[in-house]
């Protein structure tokens, strides 16, 4: 649970600690959010819709769209062991079924991953904020799967060259170098 994971993490004095979820669209399209705390960079996981579903949902049949917890798990595996390891810390997601597979996660990336109190989505206010600023990029009622990972990859960008007033008008992109190279 979120009330065990370490206190650096709060305090956003420490890089590596990230927040994830699930963007949703039309017709169960959905692409994955993960949002490093302390810098706000922000990474979006391709789940393209599945071979065979795109016909009418099964009643606790398989994810519709690509969103099911393997599909949901590689994605975030794919893109996290990108990063070096000390910006591989924690991650902290909301209760969804789509981290059933959390424990697998955990294994294949050696990343402590820690899960918001039910109904608390404030708990990963980093990971809420973005998702709201991703919105102007992909409105709500949008099939999200005609998103390639190339277009994702450009929003991404976009997001991590937005200069914030809480970096001190730097951009995420800047913040993490300088935890990377504090040299700068």
């Amino acid at each position: 649970m979120i009330s065990e994971r370490p206190a650096e993490a709060h305090d956003r004095a420490v890089p590596g600690h990230w927040e994830g979820d699930l963007i949703l669209g039309l017709g169960s399209s959905a692409i994955g959010t993960l949002v490093e705390r302390a810098s706000r960079f922000t990474m979006l996981c391709h789940l393209p819709r599945l071979e065979g579903h795109d016909g009418p949902r099964t009643k606790n049949g398989p994810a519709f769209a690509g969103h099911g917890a393997a599909a949901v798990r590689g994605a975030i595996a794919a893109s996290i062991t990108l990063l070096p390891e000390q910006l591989r810390r924690s991650l902290t997601w909301d209760q969804g079924v789509e981290m059933a597979q959390h424990e697998q996660l955990r294994i294949d990336t050696d990343l402590a991953i820690y899960f918001c109190d039910p109904r608390s989505p404030w708990q990963r206010g980093t990971n809420e904020n973005t998702n709201g600023l991703l919105r102007q990029y992909f409105p709500r009622g949008t099939d999200l799967c005609k998103h390639s990972a190339d277009d994702l990859a450009a929003v991404a960008a976009t997001l991590n060259s937005r200069p914030r007033k809480t970096l001190g008008w730097r951009t995420p992109a800047e913040a993490l170098d300088d935890f990377l190279d504090p040299s700068r």
